[in-house]
């Protein structure tokens, strides 16, 4: 019985200077009023559907669709298309990343919502320009190479000096 008891507490919070049966009486009886029209409006509104979850960055293209916005593709032929993943959080895009084999190179489409184009372009020229970057820089190795190599024109230059000390031929 006491489990019983405990279970069903209810709080209710009152403001006021003196609280009196009445005031208590009234006030209950609203918050029970209000109850029943909550749990009422949950029966209705809770047939026979779920709550759907929304997915964001990365998904699959069933959860993309579910969104039920219109979509987009842009095909893309970079191998290293994962590296994109960072722009895309950064950006709050929702997407999904197919894989056409057909094709040789294999190409890659990302799928994406028709409304977030803008936001899809943005991150596509920071990617793009990330990718530049990374091939117009020289290794480190060929870096030290290149000095190595100065280094030993260098030297020869230096050995090549001759010393004459008042003699002539």
């Amino acid at each position: 019985m006491q489990d019983e008891v405990n279970e069903k507490v209810v709080s209710l919070c009152i403001r006021g200077g003196k609280i009196s049966a009445q005031i208590l009486k009234a006030s209950l009886q609203k918050l029970l009023r209000e109850m029943e029209q909550s749990q009422k409006r949950q029966k209705i509104s809770g047939k026979g559907q779920k709550k759907e979850t929304v997915y964001h960055g990365k998904q699959s293209m069933e959860k993309l669709k579910a969104h039920n916005q219109e979509l987009s593709n842009i095909e893309v032929t970079d191998g290293n298309i994962r590296s994109f993943e960072k722009y895309a959080r950064k950006y709050d895009i929702d997407y999904c990343l197919k894989k056409d084999r057909s094709a040789e190179p294999p190409k890659y489409y990302v799928f994406f919502k028709a409304k977030e184009v803008d936001s899809i372009t943005a991150a596509f020229k920071e990617y793009t320009g990330w990718q530049l970057k990374k091939s117009k820089k020289v290794s480190v190795r060929k870096k030290l190479y290149l000095a190595m190599e100065r280094v030993a024109k260098h030297r020869q230059r230096e050995k090549m000096k001759q010393k004459n000390r008042g003699q002539e031929h």
